[in-house]
C-alpha cells in the first residue's frame, strides 16, 4: 500500500483493529481495516499467541520490538499482563543479544543519536524531538562502554537505553510518551565493530579524556535546558566514568545511575531484610565485595555509608569493607588502583603475613581471616563461591548473609540450592538470577532476586511525581527500605526481597516512599496531601 494514514504509522496513536466504525470514518481508515471491531483484551491474547510461537527469547525480542513500534499501547499491554516472564525478553539478558546484532538488523530507531565528532549539534538534536520544557519527566542515556556482562558495543548499545524505558513504563506507569532514549557515541573499543562495513556508529577508537569530559558537560547542559525537569539516568557507563560522572554531576543536576545508585540500593533493601533475621544493625556488618568494579563498588558505598548512619565514624565503617577483583584483595600497595577502590583499600602491612595464589590474597584466605557477616559476589566469576567458602562463611557467623548476584546462571558465583545445603540452611541468600523455590531438609525456600527493576522504576516515579531536584542518598535509603518492607521475612526459607510478580504495586509502593523522602530532605517541588492517590494517578495504564 503506497499511502496510510498516520494515526497507522504512529505507535502512540494506533489502535489498528480496535477503531471503532465511528473513528474509522472520522479518521479516513475505511478500507484500511479488517471489517472486525476488537477490543484491546483481543488484541493482546492474539499477540501473546504470536509471541508463544517463536522458540527462541531472540526471536520474541525482535517480535516486541516490532509491535512496540506498530503499537504502543498493545505491546506495553502485553509486558503488564505478562510482566515476569517478559523482564528477560525486553532486557537482560536477551537485550544482549539483541545489541551484538543491532546494526545488522537496523530496523528503525526510537532514540536520539549524539555523537563526540559533532558536539556543536546537541541542542540541535534536542531541538528536532519538537517537545518543549514541560514535556519530558525522563532521559535514559548511555555510552554503551560497559553493556551488562559484553563490553563495549557502541552505538549498538542504544536499545540499552529504549530497553530501560520500557521497563520503567511496564513497572511503574512512566508514561512512554513522555521519555527520551539518548546514544552518546563515542566511538568504539569493539574490533569487530570498527571491522564490520554495517556498524552504524562512529568509526573510530572510543574518545577518552578531556573531549570526553567536554561531551558529557555539553549533553548535561543541554539536556536540563531542554528538559529541566527530567531526570536524567545514566546506564552502563564504564567504571572509570560512572562513578566519576554522578559525583561530580549529582548536586548540579537531576542525575541517577542505576549501575551504581540503583544496584546499591537493591542490595541494601535485601541486606535490611537479612539484618531482621539476625537481629543487628548495620554497625555490626563486616563485608567482603568480590567483584570489585563499579557496581560492586557501588553496593559498598551504600552498605558503608548504612555502617556510618548506625553509629560508625567514616573510617571505621572502611575498616569493616574489604574488596577483591581480578588480582584478589584489594591492597595500598597495588599500582594504577581505580580511584573508586582506593578509599577501601586495605594496608599492606595489615595482610603482610596472609596466604597468597600466585601472589594474591584468594576469596578464601579472605573469608577465613575477615569471618564477614556479608559476602556479594558481582564478579561473573561462574562457582567462585565454593563449598570451601561458604562452609568458612558459616563458621565465622551463626546466620551468614551471602548474596551471588552475577548472571546470568553461567556467570553467576554459587547456584543457591548449594549455598543453602553447604550452609545447613543457615545461610541467608538473595541472587540475581530469577530461581524456583525449592526444598532443603524439610524447608522451603523461596530465594529473592536482587533485580535493580524492584528499585529503579519506583525511585524514577517518586521523583517524578515529588519534582524533585535531585536524587539524595536519602531517597536511595527510603526507597531500598520500601522494598525491604514488602516482605515478611519471620517465617524459614522467606524471600528477602519481594517477587517480580507484583512489579506495578511494589514500584508504586517504592515511590510514595521516594516522593516522602523528597518533602522531608526539602529537594521536592510539589506538594500532596495524599502521596498514595498522587503516584496512582500519575501511573499511566496501557489503555484505549
Amino acid at each position: 500500500m503506497a499511502y496510510l494514514p498516520e494515526v497507522l504509522t504512529n505507535a502512540s496513536m494506533n489502535k489498528a483493529t480496535a477503531f471503532t466504525q465511528a473513528e474509522r470514518h472520522a479518521l479516513g481508515l475505511v478500507g484500511c481495516l479488517p471489517a472486525a471491531v476488537e477490543t484491546l483484551d483481543q488484541q493482546a491474547k492474539r499477540a501473546y499467541r504470536q509471541l508463544e510461537s517463536y522458540d527462541q527469547n531472540i526471536q520474541k525480542y525482535l517480535y516486541l520490538d516490532q509491535l512496540h513500534n506498530r503499537n504502543e499501547v498493545l505491546y506495553y499491554r502485553l509486558l503488564v499482563d505478562h510482566l515476569a516472564e517478559l523482564l528477560p525478553i525486553v532486557y537482560d539478558p536477551t537485550i544482549a543479544e539483541a545489541i551484538e546484532n543491532w546494526s545488522e538488523d537496523f530496523r528503525g530507531t526510537r532514540a536520539v543519536y549524539l555523537s563526540i565528532d559533532h558536539i556543536d549539534q546537541i541542542d540541535e538534536s534536542f531541538d528536532n524531538l519538537g517537545l518543549g520544557p514541560d514535556d519530558v519527566d525522563l532521559i535514559v542515556v548511555s555510552d554503551a562502554e560497559e553493556i551488562l556482562g559484553i563490553g563495549d558495543w557502541g552505538v549498538n548499545g542504544t536499545d540499552i537505553s529504549v530497553g530501560k524505558l520500557a521497563v520503567y513504563t511496564a513497572a511503574a506507569g512512566v508514561d512512554p510518551r513522555r521519555v527520551v532514549a539518548v546514544n552518546l557515541d563515542c566511538g568504539t573499543d569493539n574490533e569487530t565493530l570498527l571491522n564490520d562495513p554495517l556498524y552504524l556508529g562512529n568509526r573510530h577508537s572510543r574518545i577518552r579524556g578531556a573531549q570526553y569530559d567536554e561531551f558529557i558537560a555539553e549533553y548535561l547542559r543541554s539536556a536540563a535546558a531542554h528538559f529541566p525537569h527530567a531526570l536524567l539516568h545514566f546506564e552502563d557507563f564504564g567504571p572509570s566514568n560512572a562513578r566519576r560522572i554522578i559525583n561530580e554531576y549529582r548536586d548540579q543536576y537531576r542525575v541517577f545511575n542505576d549501575d551504581m545508585q540503583g544496584t546499591g540500593a537493591i542490595v541494601m533493601a535485601a541486606v535490611m531484610s537479612g539484618l531482621k533475621v539476625t537481629h543487628e544493625t548495620f554497625a555490626d556488618q563486616r563485608l567482603v565485595v568480590y567483584g570489585a568494579g563499579t557496581a560492586g563498588t557501588g553496593m559498598a558505598d551504600q552498605i558503608h555509608a548504612a555502617m556510618m548512619r548506625a553509629g560508625l565514624s567514616d573510617a571505621e565503617a572502611r575498616e569493616r569493607v574489604w574488596l577483591i577483583d581480578i588480582n584478589g584483595l584489594v591492597t595500598d600497595d597495588m599500582k594504577n588502583l581505580p580511584d573508586y577502590q582506593q578509599p577501601y583499600a586495605r594496608p599492606a602491612a595489615e595482610v603482610a603475613d596472609w596466604k597468597r595464589d600466585d601472589g594474591k590474597i584468594t576469596l578464601l584466605e579472605t573469608v577465613k581471616r575477615v569471618k564477614p557477616t556479608i559476602l556479594i559476589g558481582t564478579s561473573t566469576d561462574h562457582g567462585a563461591f565454593t563449598q570451601d567458602v561458604v562452609e568458612a562463611m558459616a563458621q565465622g557467623v551463626e546466620r551468614p548473609i551471602i548474596l551471588p548476584l552475577s548472571n546470568p546462571t553461567t556467570r553467576i558465583e554459587a547456584m543457591p540450592q548449594d549455598v543453602i545445603a553447604w550452609s545447613h540452611g543457615r545461610a541467608l541468600v538473595c541472587v540475581g538470577i530469577p530461581v524456583k523455590s525449592f526444598e532443603d531438609n524439610g524447608v522451603t525456600y523461596h530465594i529473592g532476586q536482587a533485580n535493580n527493576a524492584l528499585l529503579y522504576p519506583g525511585l524514577g516515579l517518586g521523583v517524578i511525581v515529588s519534582g524533585a531536584t535531585s536524587v539524595t542518598d536519602g531517597m536511595l535509603l527510603a526507597a531500598a527500605n520500601a522494598a525491604a518492607g514488602q516482605v515478611d521475612v519471620t517465617t524459614p526459607g522467606a524471600s528477602l526481597l519481594p517477587p517480580v510478580e507484583n512489579l506495578r504495586a511494589s514500584s508504586a509502593t517504592v515511590a510514595v516512599a521516594v516522593a516522602k523522602q523528597a518533602v522531608a530532605e526539602g529537594v521536592a517541588t510539589v506538594a500532596q496531601d495524599d502521596w498514595i492517590e498522587a503516584v496512582h494517578q500519575a501511573m499511566w495504564e496501557p489503555e484505549y
